[in-house]
């Protein structure tokens, strides 16, 4: 049997796991949502709820998470008020000024 977690599909596998899994918890009020756009900038999941609250999510599937460009113009786009990353670690830290690092429990 390979190795699932070697597949080239593991990281869109973890993808759809941490979202599935983050969307089963939210509350009714709260309004998920997909952000790309064509230049590049993409936010694997955004949360609103009210008009003061937006939360943008990144999710890798890497022990050694790292931001890149395309999520930071995504937030900044939204105008994300809560920023973070969804890695296979086992560790929350401050990845950035305005990001954490988490990981699924």
């Amino acid at each position: 049997m390979s190795d699932v977690l070697g597949h080239p599909g593991g990281g869109a596998s973890f993808e759809g796991f941490v979202v599935e899994n983050l969307l089963a918890t939210l509350p009714d009020a709260a309004a998920p949502w997909f952000y790309r756009t064509s230049a590049g900038a993409e936010v694997d999941l955004a949360i609103e709820q009210g008009t003061r609250l937006r939360i943008a999510v990144d999710i890798k599937r890497t022990s050694t998470p790292r931001v890149g460009k395309g999520f930071h113009q995504g937030c900044e786009d939204i105008r994300a008020t809560h920023r973070f990353l969804v890695y296979s670690g086992q560790e929350r830290f401050p990845l950035t000024h305005d990001v954490i690092a988490l990981y699924p429990r």
